[in-house]
């Protein structure tokens, strides 16, 4: 291997930059922040502490569901990090997801009545059953002709 090989391995010929800073580059992504917000000033202050942000291209705050909506070229646990640090307040990455997207909403754990309407909590994994929850759905369900005689 000679050096000429080594040089155009290292170096993009067509941009005349490094492989390695090719990687690096964000991607256009939405972050959704989950920020309590009581009036206007609030309101104002979140806004106001993302849109200064590198990378930021939209920012939309809906105070009534205390949402925080970034688009941009941005990495989440930064504008996370950055509401917090500016207005002061607690910040999390946006814990619910809409009703429909999980197989069973009322599940324990997913529920949450503090929840937006039509969203439920965010889990990524659900407890399995337990083997003798799996006997007694199994003794009484529809299909088990051998069911119990009161359903």
């Amino acid at each position: 291997m000679g050096i000429l090989d080594h040089l155009s391995h290292r170096f993009d010929c067509a941009t005349g930059r490094s492989r390695r800073y090719k990687n690096n580059r964000r991607q256009l992504q939405t972050v959704e922040v989950r920020v309590k917000m009581d009036c206007e000033g609030c309101e104002r202050r979140v806004r106001r502490s993302v849109e200064g942000m590198k990378g930021v291209t939209s920012v939309q705050v809906e105070p009534k569901q205390h949402k925080l909506t970034v688009v941009g070229y941005v990495d989440a646990d930064k504008v996370v990090a950055r509401v917090a640090r500016r207005t002061g307040k607690r910040a999390e990455i946006w814990p619910y997801v809409p009703y429909g997207v999980v197989a069973h909403p009322y599940a324990p754990g997913v529920y949450d009545k503090k929840a937006p309407a039509g969203y439920v909590r965010r889990e990524e994994e659900l407890a399995r059953a337990s083997s003798a929850e799996v006997r007694y759905t199994a003794a009484f369900s529809d299909e088990n002709p051998t069911a119990c005689a009161v359903m």
